[in-house]
């Protein structure tokens, strides 16, 4: 239920700010709808914060998200092998198409996305008050939103990521008053997120649930006297839904945000694919030889060559090492006998081992991603685009070599 509004008036910058007051098992929420890229936002939260008690402080950030903006030059310690090792390479990537995007919107306005949430986490610890984190990680609901599509829905989804990042005009007010209406990563999808219903699934809707749940969770375990005040802070676009759910949700708050979190699983039929792929073609190499040692070598010859040049062709169109190619080269074709990192991944830790990123290409790599020529000039970001587009020529490679040694059976 929602409950009025206190007898105070309200100061003049928080009359016309999206407020909602929802009390539930004891807890009275005080939910602020913000504009991501709005300097009222941010002096909205600073004036509640003044203006009313409150026990506790939430805001829409995850552990990783919330570290960033205490830390926005964190990303300067990754470590590149370390990245690459583990298969966090695409979502490192992804990461920084989202931060690329927020900058633009900073150079462009003034003001950093997120300074809401910022003023948020700082009044909080001003005022010695809990801070509770309530957002889903940005990597579990990036990993939701990519399985949400189907397989040609994901090129428009890479599309909508790359655009945001390459568009040089400036942002049109139409996307930002969608900002200020919706969500930082609904929008960085560009157009695709509003016409796919899966993905504003994945990208809002989970996450107004998941939110519900969190601030539930938080309040049962926390030793705050009753009664209990809580602002929660979120982006605009969350307010109805998040609201909605703090009314109606009757499961344990523990288990559903725990369900609502779970990474989804891997497709496996891409693996069965691949896996089906090169059972067929060594057993038309063995085929080959059987029939004929000469044909049987050429068959060979032809994997090798086809899987090692397309992979090598990947490293030399990121503008690779000359140590890189050659890594990719031979990393491709004994890609079947060798599981775990993959040809990409090989050709990438060399990358980094020769032109060993330096300081200088961390601080400015924010900046450079941001044009299509810095992905090639700037080398954490090529280090990134050489694992990429290694990988990709791996794959052309085995279909093409398996298309050659079929057709050349028969």
């Amino acid at each position: 239920m929602s409950v009025p509004e206190p007898a105070l008036p309200l100061p003049p910058v928080l009359r016309d700010q999206p407020i909602e007051r929802v009390h539930r098992d004891g807890v009275e929420y005080v939910v602020l709808g913000t504009a991501h890229v709005s300097r009222t936002s941010m002096e909205a939260v600073e004036a509640l914060l003044e203006h009313e008690h409150f026990d506790a402080v939430a805001v829409e950030l995850c552990e990783s998200r919330a570290q960033g903006m205490r830390d926005p030059e964190a990303f300067k310690q990754m470590d590149l092998f370390q990245v690459i090792r583990q298969g966090k390479a695409g979502m490192v990537a992804a990461s920084l198409v989202l931060s690329s995007f927020q900058k633009r919107l900073a150079d462009q306005y003034g003001i950093q996305p997120g300074a809401e949430m910022k003023a948020a986490m700082d009044g909080a610890a001003a005022r010695g008050l809990p801070l509770w984190l309530v957002d889903r990680e940005v990597g579990t609901t990036l990993k939701r939103a990519w399985h949400s599509v189907g397989f040609w829905q994901r090129f428009g989804l890479l599309g909508g990521l790359l655009a945001s990042v390459f568009e040089r005009e400036d942002i049109d007010e139409g996307e930002i008053e969608k900002l200020k209406q919706g969500d930082m990563l609904e929008s960085a999808f560009s157009e695709f997120a509003s016409g796919s219903a899966p993905l504003y699934r994945s990208l809002i809707a989970e996450r107004d649930a998941f939110m519900a749940a969190r601030l539930r969770e938080e309040a049962a375990r926390s030793s705050t006297a009753a009664p209990r005040r809580v602002l929660v802070v979120i982006g605009a676009g969350h307010l109805k839904g998040l609201c909605e759910h703090l009314r109606t949700q009757q499961d344990d708050p523990a288990a559903e945000a725990a369900a609502l979190a779970q990474a989804p699983p891997k497709a496996r039929w891409p693996k069965w694919l691949a896996v089906g792929l090169v059972l067929l073609v060594f057993a038309a190499i063995a085929w080959a030889f059987h029939r004929n040692a000469a044909l049987g070598t050429q068959a060979l010859l032809a994997w090798v060559l086809f899987t090692g040049c397309f992979a090598a062709l990947g490293a030399l169109a990121a503008g690779a090492h000359p140590l890189s190619i050659a890594a990719a080269f031979v990393a491709a074709p004994i890609k079947p006998f060798r599981p775990g990192i993959p040809a990409g991944g090989i050709s990438a830790m060399a990358e980094a081992w020769v032109r060993r990123p330096r300081v200088a290409d961390f601080e400015s790599l924010r900046d450079d991603i941001g044009h299509w020529k810095g992905w090639w000039t700037n080398r954490v970001a090529r280090t990134l685009l050489n694992f990429f587009l290694v990988s990709l020529g791996t794959i052309v490679g085995e279909y093409s070599a398996g298309i050659h040694i079929v057709r050349s059976l028969f």
